[in-house]
């Protein structure tokens, strides 16, 4: 429970508005935190499809010069990507308690 809520809160985070425009150096930062988090779910083979999509989208904001949503599919490509490496790590031991002996 208390790391559903934590994914939760990181989620709504990256839904905050911003006060001021984005730049593109703000596009090409939050995308490549986004896709570094990416890549390492990936490593882990736990890669959530809502995260490729979701990176995706931010590419295609960033090319058409919509550095806003940009930015916000990059954090929320990066949320999604932090929650897929959590599972997988939290899955990598929670299966033992499930085994029968």
């Amino acid at each position: 429970m208390k790391r559903s809520l934590t994914l939760a809160m990181l989620l709504l985070l990256s839904f905050a508005p911003s006060a001021r425009a984005a730049s593109e150096a703000d596009y090409k930062a939050a995308y490549a935190a986004a896709e570094a988090a990416s890549k390492e779910a990936a490593g882990m083979r736990n890669q959530w499809t809502t995260t490729v999509s979701t990176l995706a989208a931010a590419r295609k904001a960033g090319d058409g010069g919509d550095f806003d949503r940009a930015v916000a599919a990059s954090k929320e490509a990066e949320a999604l990507a932090k929650a897929s490496v959590v599972q997988a790590t939290s899955e990598k031991e929670a299966w033992k308690a499930m085994e029968i002996r």
